[in-house]
C-alpha cells in the first residue's frame, strides 16, 4: 500500500494521479490498513500537475473520517532534490518564459484568453476563508466604532423594535462591507431580524441604461446574497426621504445605519431621511467605501496628496484588517419581501437608453473579484512601468466595481499586498493610488460642496482662467461635435470613441481629453461642463469622486500647482499632442479605434 502512494509522485499527469489517487483511497477503505509516516521532497512534490488544496482536501476526508483504526499519513518534507537533468532543463525554459513574459506585456487578445482560462473559484474560497478565520460571527468582533458617525439625536434603540435596516447606497455587496456588518452586529445584539433596502430612483443626473443596468444586475446578486443568509431584501422605488421612512414605521424598525458618500445628492438624501423618520429612532452613517474614513483621514479640505499621504499612512494599520463574514442571520422577520420582477423595474426606468451596456465588464462583486484576480496575476507586474501607456494592458479595470460598491477597495488592498515581493514597485504604485489619490478626491468632495463647479477651484486657477477667460480659440467645437468625436485630434477622437463604445477612458487618456476641451470651448465654465457631461454620461464609473477631481484637476489645476502662464490655459498644467507622442505609439492607438461606429 506504502508503495502505492509512493509512485503517485513519480508521475507529473494530473488524471493518472487522481485515477491512482482514488485506486488507493479504496484499497484503504476495504482493507482498513494502518500508514507508516514517509519522506517526500517538497520539489518534488511541486512537480505534480494539480491542484495542492484538492489532494490536501481529499486525503483529508477520506482519511479523518476512515475507520478510527486508519492513521492520517505523515508527510515530511525535504529540501534537498536529486540532481535530474530532465527537471533542471524544465527549470530553466521556465525561467526563460518568466523572462519573455516580463519583458513584454502581453497584447489585448492574448490578455482576454488567459483572463478566460482562470479558474476563481479557488480564489474566491480563499478569500471566504480568511473572513471565516477572523471569527464565525460579527457578533465576536471588536467593531472599530471611528467607522461611525450617529447623524440623529437619538442614541439608543426602542426596546420594542422588530428589526434593523442597512440602507444600502454606494456600497452594493454583502461581504467586505463596514456598513453591512455594522448593522449585523447591532441586529444580533438587539436579537431582531435584519433587513437591507435598497431606494431606487427611476433617473438619476446624467446615468443611462449602461449605468442601470451594471447597477441593477449587481443588486441581482446581492439579493441572492442576502437570501442564502436569511437576510431580507427590499427594493423600494423612489426617492428615500418618500419611502423609507414609512418603511421603517411600518415595520416596526428599531435603527438605521446607512453607508457614506461625498456627494451632494446622496449626502442630501441621507439628511432627508434623518429629518423624516421619526425622532426615537437612530440613524448612523458608515464609511465603508474608504479604508479611513473620510471624517477621520482629515478634519479639513486637503491641498493635494502630499498633505493628506502621511495623515493616511499614519492611520492605516487601525482600519487596513481582514473582514469578518456577513453569517447567517438567526433571527427571521415574519414576512418575506415580496419577489422582485427585475425586468419589469428596469422597463419602468425613465433613463436615457441610446448608452447601452458594455460587453467586457460583467456586474456584480464575484465578476469583480475574478477581475482582481486577474489583475495580481496578468498586470499588477506592468502596473508600475506601463500604467501610464494606453497601448499597454497594465491597469486594474476595478473602477466599474468600485464606483458601484460591488467590490470593496480594502479587500483589493488586502489581496494586492500579498504581491508585494514578487512586484514591489506595481504594488506601492496601485497603493498610491487605490488609496492616496481615491480617498484625496473623496475629502475634496467632502469638504468642498462647490466640488464640480470653478467656484470650487483655487485662487490662483480662478484669478489666471478668468484672466485668459477671452483669449482667442484657433478651434471651437460644440457638446455635439465633441461627443460624436469629431474634431481634428486623431488621438483625442479615438480617446472619446473608446469611452463611448466601452463606457471606459485609459487614465492618462482622461487628462488629456479634459484639458482639450478647455482649450476648444468658449470659457472654462462651459469646458468643465461639457468635461463632466460627457464623462457621467459615458463612462461606467461616473458620477464618482474620482471624475469631479479628474476634470477639475485638468481644468482648474485642483491638486497640482501653476505652471508657466501660456494662452487659454493661464497657469493651468497644459499637455499637447506631441507630449503623447514622446509617451506612446499614438498611431497604434488611433489605429484601434479610427473608423468604429458610435
Amino acid at each position: 500500500m506504502l508503495r502505492n502512494i509512493k509512485r503517485l509522485f513519480d508521475h507529473t499527469h494530473s488524471s493518472l494521479i487522481c485515477t491512482t489517487l482514488k485506486e488507493t483511497c479504496f484499497k484503504l477503505q476495504t482493507t482498513q490498513q494502518s500508514l507508516t509516516p514517509f519522506k517526500l521532497s517538497s520539489e518534488k512534490l511541486k512537480s505534480v500537475l494539480f491542484n495542492s488544496q484538492l489532494f490536501y482536501s481529499e486525503i483529508y476526508l477520506k482519511f479523518a473520517h476512515h475507520n478510527a483504526s486508519v492513521r492520517q499519513p505523515q508527510v515530511r518534507f525535504f529540501s534537498s532534490l536529486p540532481n535530474l537533468d530532465r527537471m533542471a532543463e524544465k527549470k530553466a525554459l521556465s525561467a526563460k518564459r518568466k523572462v519573455d513574459s516580463d519583458e513584454n506585456p502581453p497584447t489585448e487578445k492574448k490578455q482576454k484568453l488567459e483572463t478566460s482560462d482562470i479558474k476563481s473559484d479557488n480564489f474566491i474560497e480563499k478569500i471566504s476563508t480568511s473572513r471565516s478565520n477572523v471569527c464565525k460571527s460579527i457578533s465576536e468582533f471588536k467593531f472599530n466604532k471611528k467607522r461611525v458617525r450617529v447623524l440623529s439625536k437619538a442614541k439608543d434603540f426602542p426596546e420594542d423594535s422588530q428589526g434593523v435596516v442597512y440602507w444600502m447606497s454606494r456600497d452594493q455587496r454583502v461581504q467586505d462591507n463596514w456598513a453591512f456588518l455594522y448593522a449585523q452586529k447591532l441586529a444580533l445584539k438587539m436579537e431582531v431580524p435584519l433587513i437591507v433596502c435598497f431606494c431606487l430612483v427611476p433617473k438619476f443626473l446624467e446615468a443611462t441604461i449602461r449605468h442601470y443596468h451594471f447597477m441593477m444586475e449587481g443588486l441581482k446578486e446581492v439579493e441572492q446574497d442576502c437570501n442564502k443568509l436569511e437576510i431580507s431584501f427590499h427594493l423600494l422605488i423612489g426617492y428615500a426621504k418618500d419611502v423609507l421612512p414609512q418603511f421603517v414605521t411600518d415595520n416596526d424598525i428599531g435603527g438605521v445605519v446607512t453607508d457614506f458618500s461625498p456627494l451632494r445628492m446622496p449626502m442630501q438624501w441621507v439628511d432627508d431621511v434623518t429629518t423624516a423618520i421619526p425622532k426615537n429612532i437612530p440613524i448612523c452613517q458608515v464609511d465603508a467605501h474608504n479604508i479611513v474614513p473620510c471624517w477621520e483621514a482629515s478634519p479639513k479640505l486637503e491641498y493635494g496628496a502630499r498633505t493628506i499621504r502621511n495623515k493616511i499612512h499614519n492611520q492605516l494599520s487601525g482600519y487596513l484588517t481582514e473582514f469578518p463574514p456577513v453569517c447567517v442571520h438567526p433571527f427571521t422577520p415574519k414576512e418575506k419581501p415580496q419577489s422582485i420582477d427585475w425586468v419589469k423595474i428596469e422597463a419602468s426606468l425613465t433613463v436615457d437608453r441610446t448608452v447601452g451596456p458594455v460587453d467586457w465588464a460583467v456586474p456584480g462583486s464575484t465578476a469583480g473579484l475574478q477581475m482582481l484576480e486577474s489583475f495580481c496575476k496578468e498586470r499588477l507586474k506592468y502596473f508600475s512601468k506601463d500604467r501610464n501607456n494606453p497601448n499597454k494592458i497594465a491597469l486594474s479595470n476595478l473602477s466599474p466595481w468600485i464606483h458601484f460598491g460591488q467590490i470593496s477597495v480594502q479587500r483589493s488592498i488586502l489581496i494586492v499586498k500579498q504581491y508585494r515581493s514578487k512586484y514591489k514597485e506595481g504594488v506601492e504604485a496601485y497603493i498610491e493610488e487605490a488609496i492616496i489619490r481615491r480617498e484625496l478626491a473623496d475629502n475634496f468632495c467632502f469638504y468642498n460642496k462647490n466640488y464640480d463647479s470653478i467656484e470650487g477651484a483655487y485662487d490662483w486657477a480662478k484669478t489666471s482662467l478668468k484672466l485668459h477667460e477671452k483669449d482667442k480659440r484657433k478651434y471651437l467645437y460644440t457638446r455635439e461635435k465633441l461627443e460624436k468625436g469629431q474634431t481634428h485630434d486623431d488621438l483625442w477622437n479615438a480617446a472619446q470613441i473608446q469611452m463611448t463604445i466601452e463606457g471606459k477612458m485609459h487614465g492618462f487618456l482622461r487628462m488629456y481629453w479634459a484639458k482639450k476641451i478647455l482649450e476648444w470651448t468658449g470659457s472654462p465654465t462651459e469646458a468643465l461642463e461639457t468635461a463632466i457631461y460627457l464623462n457621467d454620461r459615458f463612462n461606467l464609473d461616473g458620477r464618482d469622486p474620482n471624475g469631479y477631481v479628474g476634470c477639475m484637476w485638468s481644468i482648474c489645476g485642483i491638486h497640482d500647482q501653476g505652471w508657466k502662464e501660456r494662452e487659454i490655459f493661464g497657469k493651468i498644467r497644459y499637455m499637447n499632442y506631441d507630449g503623447c507622442k514622446r509617451k506612446f505609439d499614438v498611431a497604434a492607438f488611433v489605429r484601434k479605434y479610427r473608423g468604429k461606429k458610435l
